[in-house]
């Protein structure tokens, strides 16, 4: 699903990283721990968007206030990640993952028994800082015990965690949330981010062919103005994703007058949606340089226009919930291959680099979105904010880094 998305950074990786031969008897088994990993991440971060009004009602805040939680969350991955991939650039990537799992498990559960908004923002700050570090290395680990030539392959199998949690993992967190409390869907994250570091120590290859590389490779790319300017282009565009996803609990109950059942049900559609869009949007970033960054900014704010005027109505809603995970993820696989066109040299910071941005995405949206509520211009107000936002990251697009020219990875 990721593959032509993340082939770059996968080929990159696979002089330094790759067997001549299948390093694993079983890489499936290493490719799925890896998934099951990248499967309690996704769950744990947007499983919390689904839960946003429980705990801002038992912490006594606002939900403004609330989305503080996952704005930190944002900080974790745009700061910790890339500090953590540097400062872990000599590590053996085996033992990087199996650290970082171990740094989910505290986050998440200090999450559980946080006993006000300040603890739980700190805490997911820390569950945050592991994300884009976990991708970064995962990229290469599944390069490595996949073999030669089918890097791009490998990890998109590993990526399918990621589209699960929004399927599956964020709509269950929800129902747990609902059913059992807010910390029980953290809990249920902890469960299964245990699960993966008992796969990843049963699975993963023991060998120094995955020791890391130099840092002096990872930082020259930071001097390279085009990886910034994308950066801030996914940054600003995709915020808007995040305006209507981290608010999809207030739309279904307080624009559309439904009952809160139907909140993982809503979730869930958002998920199937960014599903759809991102294996389509593969297929355009490995043909077409611009086309599906041009197309899904373009598309997801016609969708959001309509959710503004006409997202009182349940149907309209749920259809611009698949159109906006759809269009936005339709975007994501070009912004990959152009980031990593950019820096093919530095594959590592540049996977930590995409969640960051991301991320800062999530946290953008979401202060947009919390800005509009504050201001008192309505539940679906959100999405006008999101709007600006991604109308700003393609206008940005097409006057600077849109021109530029890199060669389009090779199919395998």
């Amino acid at each position: 699903m990721h593959e032509h998305a993340y082939q770059a950074q996968c080929e990159a990786e696979e002089p330094r990283h790759t067997a001549a031969t299948a390093p694993s008897r079983n890489p499936r088994l290493a490719l799925f721990a890896l998934a099951l990993g990248t499967f309690a991440i996704g769950t744990g971060e947007f499983g919390s968007n689904g839960i946003i009004q429980l705990f801002a009602a038992d912490l006594d805040v606002s939900i403004p206030v609330a989305t503080y939680a996952i704005t930190a969350y944002a900080f974790g991955v745009m700061i910790g990640s890339p500090a953590i991939t540097l400062i872990a650039a000599r590590t053996n990537r085996r033992t990087l993952l199996l650290g970082l799992v171990a740094l989910f498990l505290i986050g998440n559960g200090l999450s559980a028994i946080a006993p006000n908004l300040a603890l739980l923002v700190v805490f997911r700050f820390i569950a945050g800082s592991v994300q884009g570090a976990f991708f970064g290395a995962g990229a290469v680990v599944a390069a490595y015990v996949y073999g030669p030539g089918r890097g791009g392959k490998a990890f998109a199998t590993v990526m399918g965690g990621l589209t699960v949690a929004t399927i599956v993992g964020s709509p269950l967190g929800t129902f747990i949330g609902q059913n059992a409390g807010w910390r029980a869907m953290y809990w249920a994250v902890v469960v299964i981010g245990l699960l993966a570091g008992a796969a990843l120590v049963a699975w993963l290859p023991r060998t120094s062919d995955l020791h890391g590389g130099s840092i002096r490779n990872e930082l020259s790319a930071l001097r390279r103005l085009n990886v910034w300017l994308m950066v801030a282009v996914a940054a600003l565009g995709i915020s808007s994703i995040f305006a209507v996803y981290t608010f999809i609990g207030p739309f279904i109950t307080d624009a559309a007058h439904q009952d809160p059942a139907l909140i993982p049900l809503a979730l869930a559609v958002f998920g199937i949606g960014m599903a759809v869009g991102n294996g389509l949007g593969g297929r355009v970033a490995d043909r077409y340089e611009s086309r599906g960054l041009l197309y899904g900014y373009g598309g997801v704010l016609v969708f959001l226009v309509l959710i503004g005027i006409a997202g009182n109505n349940l149907t309209v809603l749920l259809l611009c919930f698949f159109g906006t995970g759809a269009t936005m993820m339709f975007a994501i696989p070009t912004i990959q291959v152009r980031l990593t066109g950019f820096a093919p040299d530095a594959p590592t910071l540049m996977g930590a680099l995409n969640l960051a941005a991301l991320n800062l995405a999530n946290s953008l949206g979401a202060i947009g979105g919390a800005i509009t509520l504050d201001a008192g211009w309505g539940t679906l107000s959100t999405v006008w904010a999101g709007a600006v936002l991604t109308s700003a990251g393609l206008l940005l697009y097409v006057t600077t880094v849109g021109r530029v020219r890199t060669p389009l990875p090779a199919a395998t």
